[in-house]
């Protein structure tokens, strides 16, 4: 099995409605996300022969997604009141609601799904909310 592991980096801030902890309050992180992709074989023939995937290719995309978060407030559908968001639009806030809780699990999964939708062999990917404390997640 042949695999290729790729980074990207993003800073955005997030809280945990309903958690009971340091969390549930507005704070940032420098989110890293590595994404390793697999295949048992290479391509055969042309410009890409013996790649799984071209490294510029598999950056660019991993490399997109990191920046779509990238400089955000990134909170859970209903977590916040109408009012709440009306005021950090009227401040022109860079806003980013996910129909999930913002955790590291969830982020991991997301990505994953986002990533093998655009194509991507994705084996797994894993993020770091601090530089040692990281999710992973893969499919079978």
């Amino acid at each position: 099995m042949y695999r290729l592991k790729t980074s990207a980096e993003f800073d955005s801030a997030h809280f945990l409605a309903g958690y009971k902890g340091k969390c549930a309050n507005i704070h940032g992180h420098r989110w890293k996300t590595e994404v390793i992709v697999e295949s048992p074989e290479l391509i055969a023939d042309g410009e890409k022969r013996g790649m799984i995937i071209d490294f510029g290719d598999l950056k660019r995309e991993v490399r997109a997604l990191a920046d779509s978060f990238d400089h955000a407030l990134i909170y859970e559908n209903g977590s916040l009141r109408e009012t709440t968001l009306a005021a950090l639009r009227d401040e022109d806030f860079r806003l980013i609601e996910v129909e999930f809780r913002p955790t590291a699990e969830n982020f991991a999964k997301h990505f994953f799904g986002v990533l093998r939708e655009s194509g991507l062999p994705v084996k797994s990917v894993t993020v770091y909310e601090t530089p040692e404390n990281c999710a992973v997640y893969e499919e079978d």
